[in-house]
């Protein structure tokens, strides 16, 4: 049938259809404006309390508890509570950002997942970087899935059945992607339902995450958003048990990758969506701290630096889909870049030729001042016995201590990896005493990747204590390490340092020069110059070192930087004096995120779909069963209506008062022979609100 005479149904004038939730009726009981605001990051836990007419209250920073995130959350909170001197019940909204998410991809860490994939093939896995995601993890291959339009092939399975009870005692949850599942999810859900009848394990499915076509890169997603659950549940847990024990009755709201917030229920459910949490706060946290419009914003934590450009007052988003830790993802985000760089960053020392070179990161080492802090003596006297040494080795100034994460997550380790981890206990062993053989090293780099074991070692937060520049830690601990690691030979034979404080600088002045390094990097990536790498152009290289010559190089940003993070004053202004830019600390820079974390609004997106499989039918899906329909305009109508009533549930179901929706359509219909052919027409509603807060009491 040609598609003659749609006219507004098919291209309104107007393309934007706005909605107005007029049926919403609940209403807002708000007397007290406090909101507590908190970013829980890699290294520390910060707490703001704030309030619209106010400002900032109060502020508090405790360290960062992975074993048990409740002891420094409880802490903080506490703290921040305890400054600002008011009575708990008045507190109306709880705002949660965090790193932890974004951490764990970049430093390729999780919980062990199994991945089951229906109507795909091994072939499949080596697309989207999803072979390398998927590591030693266990994936099986189903039978079915659908087509384009929602038709299905049918589904297999009995190899399900079969492989679960071995599944569900060594993997730590499930990931479920079938092919052409957003456009019926029906596989999936049998296989979700399936599993959750056979074991307790959370189950992630590819439709649940995205609407977009893409099935390898939905499965990496997936799959990516299965192995943080345990990770985003206990934070959001503790968060909870805090917030219960001292009888706050507050919502609590976790900051999503592209700013908006979410309930911390649809977090536990998705955790993936808070990676780049933190770094989407900051970004909401500079624009109100310094009210700049147009700057580069550079937020140092102890693991990562993330870095993204502000216009205009707003920052752009990815509309590819985040990329952490390597991997491009589905997960709609701002178009923040996150590099493996940090106060707590693992500090590599190459001195295997003449010149050493001292490279930084990507890991993140838990530095020698703080795990000194944390176990006292039994670090010092590690570290004074190497120093005692006649010679130095090479795994000196290393030790390696328990994470303390649940038993449970440490599931499917070999036998001799589970040796291993049973000689590491809650206190720092030196891995020059732990190590027996060189395989063993890998076998560590696995207990780490896994979460389940932290290495301590040389850090830049070391260097600056020894220079006096930080002083929270065990300055003697930075000492020892410094000495140690000054102590190593260069090809030449001679000592890699003169003395401690010699190498310390010259590790803070490699940061300082990574930094600058990654915030160009991020500024060409945005200037369509992603080509042009600033650790290998010489050129950049003279310009950075202001090197003299007959011809002179110099380069600057086109608008402010700005530092955030608690070591940003200590570190920002002499990268932005390399940059020969303008750079601007803020006074609250250290807690940004978890300012930016209780200013945002909800936001809920939904996408439905038709298509015509063949002439006279048109196929509706997304966000609920397809649908069949003999003529375009009720299929379009009934399109409009789903996605506006699935965004604007979607976000009351978040906790949004006064919810507003807003429609845009794409129609891909070519015009041929006068008539018009639909491809494939994508009603995206997107409704949002701000949260609604608890009665003040």
């Amino acid at each position: 049938m040609p598609l003659v005479g749609w006219c507004d149904n098919l291209l309104p004038c107007d393309n934007r259809i706005r909605q107005n939730a007029q049926n919403q009726t609940e209403a807002v009981r708000v007397t007290l404006h406090y909101m507590l605001g908190i970013d829980t990051g890699g290294t520390y836990t910060d707490a703001v309390l704030y309030s619209e007419e106010k400002g900032i209250l109060a502020k508090a920073k405790a360290l960062t508890t992975r074993h048990d995130l409740a002891i420094g959350i409880a802490e903080v909170l506490d703290k921040v509570i305890a400054a600002a001197g008011i009575n708990r019940g008045s507190i109306g909204l709880v705002s949660l950002s965090t790193t932890l998410a974004t951490n764990a991809l970049v430093e390729g860490q999780g919980g062990r997942a199994g991945l089951v994939m229906i109507g795909f093939g091994p072939e499949d896995l080596k697309r989207d970087g999803l072979v390398d995601a998927l590591g030693s993890d266990p994936v099986l291959f189903l039978p079915g899935g659908h087509d384009v339009h929602g038709n299905e092939t049918p589904l297999e399975i009995s190899a399900l059945e079969q492989a679960l009870p071995h599944l569900g005692e060594t993997v730590s949850s499930f990931a479920i992607a079938g092919y052409f599942a957003v456009r019926n999810p029906a596989h999936e859900i049998r296989v979700r339902d399936l599993i959750r009848n056979h074991c307790a394990l959370p189950v992630t499915c590819s439709h649940e995450l995205s609407s977009r076509l893409g099935g390898p890169r939905r499965a990496l997603t997936t799959l990516l958003n299965a192995r943080l659950v345990s990770m985003i549940d206990r934070l959001v847990g503790a968060c909870e048990a805090f917030l219960a024990s001292r009888g706050i009755e507050a919502p609590l709201m976790v900051v999503r990758g592209d700013g908006a917030l979410i309930s911390a229920a649809e977090a536990r459910l998705r955790p993936i969506e808070t990676i780049l949490s933190g770094p989407a706060a900051s970004l909401v946290g500079a624009r109100h701290l310094t009210g700049l419009a147009n700057a580069v914003v550079a937020d140092i934590g102890g693991t990562t630096t993330d870095v993204a450009i502000l216009d205009g007052g707003l920052p752009r988003l990815d509309a590819e889909g985040a990329v952490v830790g390597g991997y491009r993802t589905m997960v709609e985000a701002v178009a923040m870049r996150t590099y493996g760089l940090g106060g707590d960053s693992e500090v590599r020392i190459d001195d295997r030729g003449l010149q050493v070179r001292i490279e930084l990161g990507p890991r993140r080492l838990v530095p020698l001042s703080l795990a000194a802090m944390l176990h006292g003596d039994a670090v010092i006297a590690r570290l004074e016995r190497q120093v005692r040494a006649a010679h130095p080795g090479r795994q000196d100034g290393r030790l390696a201590v328990r994470t303390g994460v649940p038993h449970h997550l440490a599931t499917g380790l070999s036998s001799q990896e589970a040796a291993l981890f049973a000689r590491i206990g809650p206190e720092p062993v030196a891995l020059d005493q732990l190590l027996t053989s060189t395989p063993q090293l890998a076998m560590i780099d696995r207990l780490v990747a896994r979460g389940l074991v932290h290495i301590c070692g040389l850090t830049p937060s070391d260097a600056m204590h020894v220079l006096d520049r930080q002083g929270q830690w065990n300055r003697h601990a930075a000492e020892l390490g410094l000495r140690i690691a000054a102590r190593r030979k260069d090809g030449a034979g001679q000592p890699i340092a003169a003395s401690s404080a010699d190498l310390a600088q010259r590790i803070v002045d490699r940061l300082t020069r990574q930094s600058a390094e990654i915030v160009l990097m991020a500024s060409l990536a945005e200037s369509d110059l992603a080509d042009i790498d600033p650790a290998r152009s010489l050129l950049i290289d003279r310009a950075l070192r202001r090197q003299a010559g007959i011809v002179n190089f110099s380069l600057s940003l086109d608008r402010p930087l700005i530092g955030l993070g608690a070591s940003a004053s200590t570190y920002y202004p002499a990268i932005g004096a390399m940059l020969a830019s303008s750079c601007e600390v803020p006074r609250d820079a250290d807690v940004a995120n978890a300012i930016g974390a209780v200013v945002g609004r909800i936001r809920a997106t939904v996408t439905t779909f038709v298509t015509a499989p063949e002439e006279g039918l048109f196929m509706l899906s997304g966000a609920g069963e397809s649908m069949r329909f003999v003529r375009v305009q009720e299929a379009f109508s009934a399109a409009r209506a789903r996605a506006m009533d699935a965004a604007l549930a979607h976000a009351r179901q978040n906790g949004a008062t006064d919810a507003v929706a807003v429609l845009v359509e794409e129609v891909d219909a070519p015009e041929s022979d006068g008539s018009r052919k639909l491809i494939e027409a994508r009603f995206i509603a997107t409704a949002s609100g701000r949260p609604r807060l608890a009665s003040a009491v």
